[in-house]
This record gives structure tokens, sequence and C-alpha cells, in this order.
């Protein structure tokens, strides 16, 4: 595992590097971090309470940014360098000068579908729980609203379309196929879904699963066809750790849902909350702080070992 990983957890961020015997962490503090995204050189952290932090080399160290909003649950590097943030109460900001300033992209908020959203343990607010630029077009977005749909913007979130024909309200995770433009995967609370036309419509994906509630998505770098969720039965059992029940779930083409076994315990106790691929080792960060990882697209995994800092709970995932 050549490629460092960088973990929100719930006692800071932490740094994972490859040593002698498994992953050698550090924690480097960071209160509240709940969000990460990695693009252009940079790092990206967003924050319960402490808006957005950045950093340029690689976590070591980080510098607070001029924060949109002090509740940040996502965060995103667009292609070009922009930088996005999303809020609660559900707003989204971009920054085109690293996050010194940040503007509103107010017409998301002025969407028919804006005054139903509502998240069911806060149901008098919801929150942009994911953002998505595209890699091949820079103006093109997916934004995920818990819970109120999923959106598309062509034109860098100055204007929308609304929630989107097949795919999942209560969005968990997107991600986009870094070499098959238009391909875009979903994982939500009521399953799972993908486009092959850069969002604008969706295909549910739930054949073969004993449980729809996905949280985590990735995909093969290498096939498009081939992408990977981790589910539960539902939101009381996920989000408990030693109740989870979760599978990690591998879908080739248009064949079922196949439960990866290999190495895994029949039923995670933790929820997987990261799927991320890192130099081609599938690797999931759990609820727990465990980590495990799979050479061969999931066939096959093993815990990983942590040494160093003790990884209290991980809540996101990045490679760089």
């Amino acid at each position: 595992m050549v490629a460092r990983l960088v973990a929100a957890t719930r006692n800071g961020v932490a740094l994972l590097d490859e040593g002698a015997d498994g992953l050698r962490a550090r924690v480097t503090p960071l209160a509240g971090a709940q969000c990460l995204a990695a693009g252009d050189g940079v790092v990206l952290a967003g924050s319960s309470g402490g808006g957005v932090h950045a950093s340029g080399d690689g976590g070591e160290s980080w510098t607070e940014l001029a924060s949109p909003h002090p509740d940040v649950f996502s965060v995103a590097v667009g292609p070009d360098g922009t930088l996005y943030a999303g809020c609660e109460p559900s707003m989204l900001f971009r920054s085109e000068d690293g996050g010194e300033t940040w503007r509103e992209l107010e017409n998301l908020r002025a969407i028919p579908s804006a005054p139903t959203w509502s998240f069911p343990p806060r149901p008098w607010t919801s929150h942009v729980r994911w953002i998505a630029p595209s890699p091949h077009d820079a103006r093109r977005l997916l934004v995920g609203i818990e819970l109120g749909g999923l959106m598309v913007s062509e034109d860098g979130g100055e204007t929308w379309h609304d929630h989107r024909p097949g795919a999942q309200p209560d969005v968990h995770s997107l991600a986009w196929h870094p070499t098959a433009p238009g391909r875009a995967y979903e994982a939500g609370g009521g399953g799972a879904a993908w486009s092959a036309d850069g969002g604008l419509t969706w295909h549910a994906a739930d054949e073969g699963r004993d449980r729809h509630y996905t949280w985590a998505v990735a995909v093969d770098p290498d096939d498009p066809e081939t992408w990977f969720v981790s589910a539960s039965p539902g939101p009381f059992k996920a989000h408990r750790v030693g109740t989870a029940e979760a599978v990690i779930y591998r879908r080739r083409g248009d064949e079922p849902w196949e439960a990866l076994r290999g190495g895994l315990p029949d039923r995670l106790d933790a929820m997987p909350y990261a799927l991320v691929f890192a130099d081609g080792r599938l690797v999931a960060g759990l609820a727990d702080g465990r980590l495990y990882a799979s050479d061969d697209r999931g066939d096959t995994w093993a815990e990983v070992a942590v040494e160093g800092d003790p990884i209290d709970r991980i809540v996101a995932l990045v490679a760089l």
C-alpha cells in the first residue's frame, strides 16, 4: 500500500503510511472532522462547528480557511482546482481562490423540491451530504441532499436540475468513474443506482442484496462495470457499533450484487463508512476504526494492522 491514506476520525485526522508490518498511524488534532476530499495537491477537511481546513502537505499540517459556514458536511475539489463546501442547513459554496473567499450557489436552495428536504433525526433541517464534481467536466456537479434528492448542475452550480429520475432521494455517497465519461454511481438510504449520461437519469441497482441501506460506494478504476457498496439492514443498526450487520457487495455489469466474504466476517458489526481504491487495493474503513483491504478487487480480504496512534472511528477516507 504505497499511497498515504488520510482518515477523518473521532479524535482527529489520521495519516496512515505503510510500515514494515502494516500501516503506521499518526493522528493530527482537528476537532470535529467529518468529511474529506483530495485533489489538485490539496486535502480538504470539513468539520462540525469548525468550518473548512486545508493541507498542502498530505495532512501533515492544516490551515483554517475562511469558512463559509461552521457546520460543513461535505467538501470537494474540482478538476480545475475549484473548492466546494456543503453545509447544514443545506447550502452549497464554491471558492475559486483556494478558500480565501466563498460564494454561495444560491440557486440550489431555490429548486422546487427544497421546501420538502428533511433529515429524519433532525427533521427541521437537512444538509449537503455529498458533492461530486465530474473529473471529465469541471462544470458538471452532482450534489446529494440528506434527505432530499440527487441534484445535477451543468454550469458549475449556477443552475440546477431537481432530483433526478431513478436516483435515491436519501443520498449518502456519490462517485464518478475516472476514465469513463458520464458514468456515475450512488449509494443511498433505500438502495444503489448508476448513471450513464452524466447524472441526468439513473438506474436502480438492487438485485442480489438482502439489505438496502447503502452507505459507501467505490468503483473499479479499470472497469466502469464493476463497483462496490457497503450496506446494512437499516439506519438504526448501521450507525451503532456492534449492531451494523453490514456487508460489502460487488456488482459486475448486469449481474446481481455479490456479498464479499473471503476473509471478512459474514456480517461486519461496524459499518464500512468509507470505500476507496489506493494503488489498486480496495480499502474499507469501518466505524470502529478497523481497516480491511483487498488486493484482488474484493475476492479476498485481510484486516490491516495499524500501529501508532489509536484510530477511534473512521468516518471518511481518501487516498493520496
